[in-house]
């Protein structure tokens, strides 16, 4: 049995199993003695001193999340079960429970596709959820129609720029925070879970911060991910969330620049430009995928959300 390693990503919400499987300390020491050799359900008890029907017991739970792999082998005295760990390393993604929308917020969807200016190097390309459209690492091919339907698209360094209504034109109320999110990795030919880029977010041309990507995904095939994608492909992003406010600029919270909604001059704009990309001069040029509904693990495309001081301030 070959070792081969792995990343697996957890989603706090939809991966409840595999967290159950990993909040006992006997299946914790389990794996910790896997990370390095395959052992057999006996050597597993001799090593942690626990009765084997326990080990076993905890084995199976293992087996059933997905985080082992067993093998029945002839032993000395009759058959025997080896088991490795499937993964190296396991990340946990917290997800904040979307909120219902209220009245103090507006929330626009723009479909990755319908950017409306772009610069982008190969490798490079777009699919819809049922084919590729046009050409692989052709550039020209972000300006078919066809790009309309993307639901996934990639680029090395360059950016695509959307195009919003500025809703906040129209409200009474203040502007008091202004949002970005989208599923992005990554991108190298094939995946890399350890191919890190750096990802820019601007907005109306300020550059609001950049967010360092860990690595192209993998591991298991995303969520809305079609069954024709090959698995050698980008599978799934992570969800990242830029606002603005008047104390600064944050990247799921984390403050990463002090660009202000002031500084963006809302209302002085009849749109709301989001441009994503990667810098050619970036530390970490390690391209980007942009994940869009049908593709991923998040069924959404680029959202824009402007929330209100409400009339009680």
């Amino acid at each position: 049995m070959e070792r081969s390693e792995k990343f697996l990503l957890i989603n706090s919400y939809e991966d409840a199993r595999i967290l159950k499987a990993l909040s006992s300390e006997i299946r914790i020491n389990i794996l910790n003695l896997l990370t390095t050799e395959t052992l057999n359900v006996n050597q597993i008890a001799e090593r942690l001193k626990l009765p084997q029907s326990t080990v076993a017991t905890n084995i199976a739970i293992l087996e059933k999340a997905g985080l082992i792999e067993t093998e029945i082998v002839n032993g000395k005295k009759g058959n025997q079960k080896l088991c490795r760990t499937r993964y190296e390393e396991i990340m946990v993604q917290f997800i904040t429970e979307k909120k219902p929308e209220e009245d103090n917020t507006i929330e626009v969807e723009m479909p990755i596709g319908l950017y409306t200016n772009f610069h982008v190097t190969p490798p490079c390309g777009l699919c819809s959820s049922e084919s590729i459209i046009g050409y692989l690492d052709v550039p020209d091919s972000f300006l078919l129609p066809e790009r309309a339907k993307a639901a996934l698209l990639w680029f090395e360094t360059g950016w695509v720029e959307y195009q919003f209504p500025n809703n906040s034109l129209y409200r009474k109320e203040p502007l008091q925070s202004l949002e970005v999110s989208m599923e992005l990795s990554s991108e190298i030919p094939g995946t890399n879970k350890q191919w890190p880029s750096d990802i820019t977010v601007w907005i109306n041309n300020e550059e609001i911060g950049t967010w360092e990507c860990p690595g192209d995904f993998g591991d298991k095939r995303g969520k809305y991910t079609p069954e024709w994608w090959k698995l050698e492909g980008s599978q799934y992003g992570l969800l990242k969330n830029w606002s603005i406010t008047e104390s600064g600029a944050y990247i799921d919270g984390v403050k990463v620049s002090d660009i202000t909604l002031s500084d963006l001059d809302i209302s002085k704009h009849h749109s709301i430009r989001v441009k994503v990309g990667v810098k050619e001069e970036a530390s970490h040029p390690g391209g980007v995928n942009i994940f869009g509904r049908g593709f991923g693990n998040y069924d959404q495309g680029v959202v824009l959300r402007l929330y209100f001081k409400n009339s009680r301030g």
